[in-house]
């Protein structure tokens, strides 16, 4: 609905752990009557102008990718700056720098890995979506599914990248104002929310059961 920006009233109320830079604030419309013609249904084909690809998947679809793509980018700084971490940092009690740790070493390269694969498998699908969005049909439910599952599990392989830098930075990850403090802080945030839910997964595994599912969140 288009609205004028003097009818909107807001209120302040993203105190949050993490994400605080999206001040993603409450707003309120009170008794205003939106006209007809300044409203729209995305979903709804008939009210569709747009023949563009992008408007031949649903909102939903974008969602999911765009947390995905946060999530992907907190990863991402997250392991770059651990790395400089590891190069400097003597661990107390131990003889020398932390990226000499075996187990950190290797779990560096898993976390690496794992993200790119998950990132991977995010682009990789949409391309392949697009390619059939841009040629003029709509995306299938199948799509939404791999969508789906691409980007819950790419949110959750990067929150476990995270996750491994803050744990092996030890002490140095917990201070306000280290980088890492604060993506820790960031990439918990994105799990909690809606496109993070770890109960996609089973919404996909029915679905390629062939059991009746709610595709409400696909």
């Amino acid at each position: 609905m288009l609205v004028r920006t003097e009818d909107v009233e807001w209120t302040d109320i993203w105190n949050t752990v993490g994400l605080r830079g999206t001040a993603s604030d409450q707003f309120a419309l009170n008794d205003l009557f939106v006209p007809m013609d300044h409203s729209i249904t995305r979903e709804f084909d008939r009210e569709c102008r747009e023949s563009g690809p992008l408007y031949r998947m649903g909102a939903g679809t974008c969602y999911q990718v765009g947390f995905a793509g946060v999530a992907c980018g907190i990863a991402r700084s997250t392991l770059d700056d651990f790395v400089e971490v590891a190069r400097n940092k003597v661990p107390r009690g131990a003889k020398g720098i932390l990226r000499d740790n075996a187990v950190v070493q290797t779990g560096l390269a898993q976390a690496e890995v794992n993200l790119r694969a998950a990132r991977g498998f995010v682009l990789q699908s949409m391309a392949e979506i697009w390619k059939d969005l841009v040629a003029g049909a709509s995306i299938t439910v199948a799509q939404r599914i791999t969508v789906r599952m691409a980007a819950t599990n790419a949110i959750h392989k990067a929150r476990e990248a995270v996750d491994f830098a803050y744990n092996a930075a030890g002490a140095t990850a917990i201070f306000e104002g280290h980088p890492l403090e604060r993506r820790f802080r960031d990439i918990h945030t994105v799990t909690q929310q809606l496109q993070g839910q770890i109960r996609h997964f089973e919404t996909v595994g029915a679905w390629m059961m062939g059991v009746d599912v709610d595709l409400t969140f696909v």
